[in-house]
């Protein structure tokens, strides 16, 4: 930490920020004016709406009401909810006398005494501890509070309920599709708008109006447990899939239409390659790679889908952590980006200012930098800001602040039109919550975002005549991972389960082979792996199967508990390691002395290296985790019903030690190994298909073009194979010289393409201003004229280049 930023904190916690100023992110800008970058007043602090309603709420409020209306309630539900969990008027006007800003995850048990007595958080279909209500007992609740707000608090402002929406409602009997990164897979943003459209839906007929969904982190490191959650680590194809969630979210603006939420963009930022791939640890970057990097997504959220809400990251970047970090919260994401909704704090995260990064020393404090930094509201419980009162009323702490953020609040509320439609219907929310309709998409999402990476001797698609008794083999096998922040759905169907509804009970038998651990419960603490001995018993009973079987089906990968949020030090879900988990090599290498044919299956939520098991695998599936009609979907593809056509969001290396392995790397990245190999095991962008594909040599439509000017390349592609399929087209730019060191290849634009046999398409990809500039060494974007190499192809590593002249 330099001299300045020591000071700078120093200030904050004694002066109870009256003037401190954080730092920015160190590049050779920030060192000469370092001291303008992080003041926290750069921006003016603004207190009035342009709307009369909230003009006038503000100037009737108390400074009570106004610290309510920046608070939340989570843990603190069991203080207004009875232990059924019913709401408790009494208590709720006892303990809120003026209400509450915010209302979190109203599905959920907290305040209950204990879970339902039908819940099993290690059952087969995961971790539902925190789930109890049905979509009607859900909406009942929430009429109830809202009841309460609008009648008997002075100005009736209603609650806004937020719940998760990762890859569907976390919430009981909601749909519960493939996890992100496998969403990223399918390269399909008018299917990822679809799956939010429906995700957003489910939650808002039970009278949610806002989602903290979804996320546009960058991830680079596999190590780190939360990578499913994400879009991978391209910032073209995040951007992408991060604009069409919103879109699905939100609809077309504001007020939201009655199907709609509010969106929350997650998390702001350097979240995805946390220091030894560990959750929350500090990002290492420099103002070029954020803005290169990690800015991207957050900055087309924002600017191209009107995102409502952003959510700041846990943690810190050059020893500012973000919710303390007004140079991010104020001068990028207000300033230059022109963002206009609120700031949330993920949770207890204006706590941790305190207990974890230690740059103040009380939660007041700890309330007052993150509030100046642009923190509007404090998730998920109302702790720190409330404890801005005595500082306001000493006149150590301007209610100015106080006042933007409420502002912002009820700004957010007309937004989401939660004055006008505060109530739902109960019958309603039952009806529409995992219809049909809704299972019929989330089967083609995971249909489109399996993976098909080795398919040697032409093994898939199975033939199922050809076999009279099929081996299903694995730990995730007759399971449906579903992968974090989900709950319940209507029903899941696990690869064993959707192979033998295709070829019939008759043909099936089944083993486990190997257990992963003990546990498979997302949010419990205690998690162990399984006795080595007990699954090497069980390898032997699985080949003993197998041996009788004319085919084997393995499903191995992780599950819930081999890769999750961790959330403390009790709760690990990051490794180091990215190879099988357990005893799974051993099984590998036992059923492949068999003989038997075998198709491979892999259902993780992170890329999982198979450098030292492929060459026993002929046939490798990459599923990622594809929600809860995975088995159909598997089912599917193996026999042939659908042709796999995923492509890779993340590149994946052979070994822990390449790590960060992505693709767009500079140029002196990559030298190589003494004595192994330095390339991916897979690339970024590849995936197979039954069929094969020609794509032509790629041409512009203008060669030369102006700095500001566009032009288009084109290229046909031919299904040269004997099947129908989808291809993926993918746009990569290299600029050749460059003022300040660029990528090797960058992703800038793709387009899927369906294909009868023999049949030919022309693919036309635009090739605008955004797509060749970049950020010189005064930090300012620009297009410098010189030649680019446009790469077109269908990988990362598998692509035909022409130049496009830039004068």
């Amino acid at each position: 930490m330099s001299r300045l930023s020591t000071l700078i904190l120093t200030r904050c916690a004694v002066m109870a920020l009256t003037a401190c100023t954080a730092q920015g992110p160190v590049s050779d800008k920030a060192t000469t004016d370092s001291h303008v970058k992080g003041a926290m007043d750069t921006l003016p602090v603004v207190t009035t709406s342009t709307s009369d309603r909230v003009n006038q709420l503000l100037a009737d409020m108390t400074l009570d009401e106004k610290l309510a209306q920046i608070s939340c309630i989570w843990f603190d539900k069991a203080k207004v909810l009875e232990t059924d969990g019913s709401f408790n008027p009494e208590k709720m006007k006892a303990e809120f006398p003026h209400g509450i800003g915010c209302f979190a995850r109203p599905q959920d048990t907290f305040g209950m005494e204990e879970q339902a007595a039908d819940r099993d958080p290690n059952d087969s279909s995961v971790v539902r501890r925190m789930s109890a209500r049905t979509p009607s007992e859900t909406v009942a609740l929430i009429n109830d509070i809202q009841k309460w707000h609008i009648e008997e608090t002075r100005h009736g402002i209603p609650t806004m309920f937020h719940e998760e929406g990762l890859h569907g409602f976390q919430g009981r009997y909601a749909t519960s599709f493939p996890q992100s990164i496998a969403l990223a897979a399918t390269f399909d943003t008018d299917l990822v708008k679809e799956v939010y459209s429906v995700t957003a839906r489910e939650i808002r007929v039970r009278g949610a109006h806002h989602v903290l969904s979804p996320v546009v982190d960058i991830a680079l490191d596999p190590r780190w447990g939360r990578i499913e959650e994400t879009f991978g680590e391209d910032p073209y194809l995040v951007s992408r899939m991060g604009v069409a969630a919103i879109n699905g979210f939100q609809g077309d603006g504001f007020p939201i239409a009655d199907d709609k939420v509010l969106t929350t963009l997650k998390h702001m930022t350097g979240h995805g390659q946390p220091e030894a791939g560990m959750n929350v640890g500090p990002s290492q970057v420099s103002e070029r790679v954020l803005r290169e990097t990690f800015f991207p997504p957050f900055e087309a959220a924002v600017k191209e889908a009107g995102a409502a809400s952003v959510m700041a990251s846990y943690n810190e970047i050059d020893g500012i952590p973000s919710h303390a970090n007004p140079w991010l919260l104020n001068d990028i994401l207000r300033g230059e980006w022109g963002f206009d909704g609120v700031v949330v704090a993920d949770y207890f995260a204006i706590n941790e200012l305190e207990r974890r990064h230690h740059i103040v020393d009380n939660l007041a404090d700890a309330g007052a930098i993150a509030l100046r930094s642009g923190v509007d509201i404090e998730l998920p419980d109302g702790v720190a800001y409330y404890q801005l009162k005595e500082k306001i009323e000493a006149g150590e702490f301007d209610v100015k602040y106080v006042d933007q953020a409420v502002r912002r609040m009820l700004e957010m509320k007309e937004r989401g039109n939660v004055f006008d439609t505060p109530f739902a219907d109960g019958e309603a929310a039952d009806a529409l919550t995992g219809n049909a309709e809704a299972r019929a998409l989330a089967t083609t999402a995971a249909h489109k975002g399996a993976v098909l990476l080795k398919n040697e001797g032409g093994l898939l698609p199975l033939d199922a005549s050809k076999y009279n008794k099929i081996a299903v083999i694995g730990p995730n096998a007759a399971i449906t991972v579903l992968g974090g922040y989900s709950d319940e759905p209507r029903q899941t169907i696990s690869i064993l389960d959707g192979i033998t509804a295709k070829v019939g009970a008759d043909k099936v038998v089944h083993a486990q082979g190997v257990t992963l651990t003990d546990n498979r419960s997302w949010w419990d603490d205690a998690v162990n792996l399984t006795d080595r001995d007990q699954n090497l018993s069980d390898i032997y009973k699985a080949v003993s199967v197998a041996k009788d079987a004319d085919l084997i089906i393995l499903a191995i990968g992780g599950d819930e508990s081999t890769s999750r949020e961790a959330w403390n030090e009790q709760h690990m879900g990051d490794r180091n390691d990215i190879t099988l988990i357990g005893e799974q090599k051993e099984l590998i290498d036992a059923l492949a002395a068999t003989g038997k044919p075998m198709a491979t299956v892999v259902i993780s939520g992170r890329p999982l290296s198979l450098a030292n098991v492929e060459d026993k695998l002929p046939a490798i599936l990459y599923g990622w985790i594809l929600g809860q009609e995975t088995g159909t979907a598997v089912a599917d593809i193996l026999f042939g019903d659908v042709n796999p056509s995923g492509k890779m969001p993340v590149t994946v290396p052979r070994t822990v030690g390449q790590i960060p392995a992505f693709y767009n790397h500079k140029p002196t990245a990559r030298r190589g190994y003494a004595f192994a190999d330095a390339s991916p095991l897979y690339a970024f962008g590849y995936g197979l298909s039954y069929t094969t594909f020609e794509i032509s040599e790629p041409s512009l439509s203008a060669a030369t073009i102006a700095p500001d000017g566009t032009t288009s390349v084109s290229v046909s592609v031919t299904n040269t194979g004997d099947v129908a399929g989808d291809e993926v087209v993918q746009l990569y730019i290299r600029d050749k010289v460059s003022s300040v060191t660029r990528p090797v290849k960058e992703l800038k634009g793709f387009a899927r393409v369906s294909l009868a046999p023999g049949e030919t398409k022309t693919v036309s990809l635009p090739i605008i201003k955004d797509a060749l500039q970049f950020f010189n060494r005064d930090m300012v974007r620009v297009v410098e004229p010189g030649e680019f190499d446009i790469m077109v192809g269908n990988s990362s590593d598998n692509v035909k280049t022409t130049t496009l002249t830039v004068k």
